[in-house]
């Protein structure tokens, strides 16, 4: 994974190194230095979709532990403030309270000027680059256990102490409070040196040479790994959506859009059909009890009229319903009469039908051409309904 690098100075004017690393690679992909801030938007197209990581000067941040109650809560901690208020010059309430690891009872700190985070945030905003993570540099210096560990970037020296103390500052200064504090010691002070400076010399130190690499590759390495972040709280920004989120949004949004317009007119389409199938449905009830008006409570309709079918031809010897019926056809089919209701008496072999018919001749007409197929007739009520007539028909099989 490939991510950018940059260490900000204090002021606006004051350099500001840069590197491209490719962790996975563990390789430098490309570094410089600009010669201030106001040139940042020059590494806008390099940043890309790459994260970027700002390194401030420790200087400007104070690097220090407190100790808390057993078992503090989240309470205590909202009271560190108050806490180091007699270690501040300045009023708590210019200062930002970011906190690092936690060691039993010992909670690393770290102080910083809300103005200065501010600041260092706005140049970068203004750069049109995404930040959500700045480490002081000095931690990410690497770091041994019982050791020093010193690094040159720029006019700059970065001495590390342990994993929560260091200094940032000139050579000039860095290298004579280091002797000074190495002095006090009673055992020899152990210094890893990540730079090209003479430290032999140094009293009281046992100097160990790293190999030589670029300082913002040195600085990266442990950078990436790290879980230091000031941007805590009221400054933690906000995930930035990725580029890849912006070119297909619009693609993306579109095509939500059809498919909701899609369910929409498929789900109106199967209530249409739904309520055409109830409908058609209702057809059926009623013309199933219209034909079978003793047929009963059944769940499949072709099943249940196929097992009628079966016992009324079964029924009734040799003149069942449906024999009945299809020597009547020639005489239904001549008069145009028309059953409404049937009903089959097995044990009379007779049939009782409604028909309705164009008029009284009509049915005269059925009556004579079943009595000549050989069928006795008896025709009870007739009766008018609109531009027909209606009568009760009795059919009975001589055989």
């Amino acid at each position: 994974m490939e991510q950018l690098l940059v260490r900000l100075g204090t002021q606006h004017h004051e350099p500001v190194q840069w590197l491209v690393y490719s962790d996975t690679e563990q390789e430098v992909i490309a570094s410089g230095e600009l010669p201030n801030a106001g040139e940042l938007s020059t590494l806008t197209e390099r940043a890309g979709q790459r994260p970027v990581i700002v390194l401030a000067p420790a200087s400007e941040i104070l690097l220090t532990w407190v100790t808390l109650p057993p078992r503090a809560g989240r309470k205590v901690l909202g009271a560190i403030p108050y806490m180091l208020e007699d270690e501040l010059a300045s009023d708590i309430s210019e200062q930002f309270f970011a906190l690092g690891p936690r060691q039993g009872d010992e909670q690393a700190v770290a102080v910083v000027s809300r103005e200065q985070l501010r600041r260092w945030q706005q140049w970068m905003q203004d750069a049109d680059m995404y930040c959500d993570t700045i480490i002081p540099d000095v931690l990410a210096v690497p770091v041994e256990t019982g050791s020093w560990s010193l690094l040159q970037i720029g006019q700059d020296l970065l001495l590390r102490e342990d994993i929560w103390k260091g200094l940032q500052g000139e050579e000039s200064w860095i290298l004579p409070a280091f002797a000074h504090l190495a002095k006090q010691q009673p055992e020899p002070v152990r210094l890893k040196n990540y730079s090209d400076l003479a430290v032999a010399g140094l009293p009281n130190v046992q100097a160990e040479q790293a190999v030589l690499e670029l300082p913002m590759q040195v600085l990266a390495a442990q950078a990436i790994h790290s879980k230091v972040n000031l941007l805590q709280g009221e400054f933690k920004v906000k995930r930035k959506r990725t580029g890849l989120w912006e070119v297909w949004r619009l693609p993306l949004i579109l095509l939500a859009v059809v498919l909701v317009t899609s369910l929409i007119d498929k789900s109106v389409s199967l209530y249409q059909l739904n309520q055409q199938n109830a409908a058609l449905s209702a057809k059926i009830d009623a013309a199933v009890k219209t034909g079978f008006p003793d047929i009963g409570v059944y769940r499949d309709v072709r099943r249940k009229i196929n097992s009628e079918m079966a016992r009324l031809e079964h029924s009734g010897g040799d003149a069942s319903m449906l024999v009945m019926l299809e020597q009547l056809t020639p005489a239904f089919k001549a008069s145009q009469v028309r059953p409404q209701t049937l009903r089959f008496d097995a044990a009379r072999t007779e049939i009782r039908m409604q028909a309705i018919g164009q008029n009284f001749e009509a049915l005269e007409q059925f009556r004579r051409q079943a009595e000549s197929a050989g069928f006795t007739v008896e025709q009870g009520a007739i009766n008018n309904q609109d531009n027909s007539v209606i009568g009760n028909v009795s059919i009975r099989s001589q055989s």
